[in-house]
């Protein structure tokens, strides 16, 4: 907390020499807002995309005010929602699918989740993860050590099957959110947080099935553990080729690569895109002309949702594209993000304009540009 008030406070300073730099176009939208309501974390919960039809999870509660944590209510109930775009995150639907409910007296992060789901069961296996419909969400009952569990669809999250328990694989306890990478049929590596040796949030692991989610096996520590109070975080991953994984990793105050060579059994180091976010999960993307998207919110003056592209898989990035800058506090971002068939990439996010007013879910259209313009 002290490192974030002294570098908000050196931006704060220092503002007349920070310059925005943006997309060659952006256009934000609402996914979800009503009054009186918290909409947060799509980070948590997943994005995916059938050419211009969107899908995108995330929590709605009650807002409550706090100048200390997030604006929400922690003693009522918060439900695991979806919104549906059909034309490319121009407009959105709201959809509450009852297979996602949590198991029976579940909280999450102190939330109340309100009216149980079906109990926590072990998955029977023979998911046929490249059916092309299929999507898997996964979920935490703590940031620290506690129980993860998912739950998978074959008809474009309409339908939901689960929940589905997952391993500690040896660890004090797991904080799964969504992140995976389809290998075959029946083979699909996630990418989890686990917590520290201390107990406490966390640190980033990947871990694999190849009998369609019976059963599963950690394959490695993708970071180090953390020293001190910090952690590593709410991975996103990108498949370079077919022997090349490039993870983002969130940090307390930056975002950092990890490189595995070997289809995720050894990790290295690979440099640091986002050096200063004030605390936000990545949001990372092969673009369908081979560049990088990576974006984030800003947990820092000036509050908002930024971006940069790397033309070079990761090795070196562009200036930081700001997607949008009004944010009236620090509560938002969380970003998942997905590419229309036009090119275009929609970035779904939660956020405010105003530190005394709700937290909705926002998603911003942009153009990332031509190659050679890092998206400008």
């Amino acid at each position: 907390m002290k490192a974030a008030l002294s570098i908000a406070l050196t931006l704060l300073l220092l503002g007349a020499t920070y310059a925005e730099v943006r997309p060659a176009s952006t256009k934000n939208v609402i996914v979800f807002q009503e009054p009186g309501r918290f909409g947060g974390w799509p980070a948590n919960h997943g994005i995916w995309s059938w050419g211009n039809e969107i899908l995108v999870g995330f929590e709605t509660g009650y807002f409550k005010e706090s100048s200390r944590g997030h604006s929400i209510d922690y003693s009522r109930p918060a439900e695991h929602v979806l919104a549906r775009s059909m034309d490319g995150g121009e407009t959105w639907t709201i959809e509450k699918p009852s297979g996602l409910k949590p198991p029976p007296g579940e909280r999450v992060a102190g939330v109340p989740t309100g009216e149980g789901g079906k109990p926590l069961t072990d998955c029977p296996g023979g998911i046929d993860f490249r059916n092309p419909n299929f999507i898997l969400t996964a979920r935490m009952t703590s940031i620290d050590a506690g129980q993860s569990r998912f739950y998978y669809s074959t008809d474009r999250g309409r339908n939901w099957e689960g929940p589905y328990r997952l391993p500690d694989f040896g660890q004090p306890g797991t904080a799964a959110r969504t992140d995976y990478l389809v290998n075959g049929k029946n083979d699909l590596t996630m990418f989890l947080t686990v917590a520290k040796s201390n107990g406490k949030e966390g640190r980033v692991i990947s871990v694999r099935t190849k009998d369609g989610g019976k059963t599963w096996a950690m394959v490695s520590f993708v970071t180090p553990e953390p020293e001190g109070n910090d952690y590593a975080i709410m991975p996103s991953s990108v498949r370079i080729d077919s022997s090349t994984i490039l993870t983002a990793v969130r940090y307390r105050q930056f975002i950092d690569l990890y490189r595995s060579s070997d289809g995720g059994m050894t990790w290295e180091n690979a440099g640091r895109p986002a050096p200063a976010t004030g605390g936000n999960p990545p949001a990372m993307l092969k673009l369908k002309d081979g560049r990088l998207a990576l974006a984030y919110g800003h947990r820092l003056p000036p509050y908002g949702i930024q971006a940069r592209i790397s033309p070079d898989n990761g090795n070196t990035w562009g200036e930081e594209l700001t997607l949008r800058s009004d944010g009236g506090s620090w509560d938002l971002g969380y970003p998942r993000m997905v590419q229309r068939p036009d090119g275009k990439l929609v970035t779904v996010y939660y956020f405010n304009t105003d530190a005394k007013g709700e937290r909705f879910i926002g998603a911003t259209i942009w153009d990332p540009g031509p190659i050679g313009n890092s998206g400008r």
